[in-house]
């Protein structure tokens, strides 16, 4: 209420408190009639525009409330959207993760795999390898065997054509010791 309206409702209390009662009714009083009808005019006169007033600061409140309401749902409605984006980040974090373990299983057991047949292959070609040089040495060792056979033959045809044995080598003669 304004400060005027104020001020004549304290008069208008001053007046009736200060009023002489009267005899046998305690709770009644003489006030000067045309001083407290002149103060409730002037009251009356105030109170269109302080019921403005107040109806403007309650619609004005009003107005504030309804702008918390919408700027709390705003803010609500964000939250629960970032909350639903948070969920579905930490799910694809999840699921990508997931899939990276996935993943680096699988290369792990076709690594593996290609180790051990890599491995098995390498085995395979020492062991040709090994039984192909085994054959050449048996080879190699049966030329030798039968390069010395030819060889004693010979020298022993020579000998026998050439008995004297005057020191002469036969230049047909190949000795060669293996």
């Amino acid at each position: 209420m304004s400060g005027r309206v104020q001020e004549l409702l304290e008069m208008l209390h001053a007046m009736i408190s200060e009023a002489w009662g009267l005899p046998l009714g305690a709770e009644k009083c003489v006030i000067e009639r045309d001083k407290a009808l002149d103060i409730l005019d002037e009251i009356k006169a105030q109170f269109p525009s302080e019921v403005a007033e107040a109806k403007r600061l309650i619609d004005a409140r009003a107005e504030f409330i309804n702008n918390a309401k919408r700027e709390a749902e705003s803010i609500r409605r964000a939250a629960e959207e970032r909350a639903r984006q948070l969920i579905d980040e930490q799910d694809v974090l999840r699921i990508a993760n997931e899939q990276s373990r996935e993943i680096v299983s699988d290369a792990e057991r076709n690594s593996n795999e290609l180790r051990r047949v890599a491995n098995e292959y390498v085995d395979d070609a020492m062991k040709r390898s090994e039984d192909a040089l085994a054959s050449a040495l048996d080879e190699i060792r049966q030329s030798r065997i039968k390069f010395r056979n030819a060889s004693r033959s010979m020298e022993i045809t020579q000998q026998a054509h050439n008995p004297h044995g005057d020191g002469e080598r036969n230049m047909n003669n190949i000795d060669i010791d293996v």
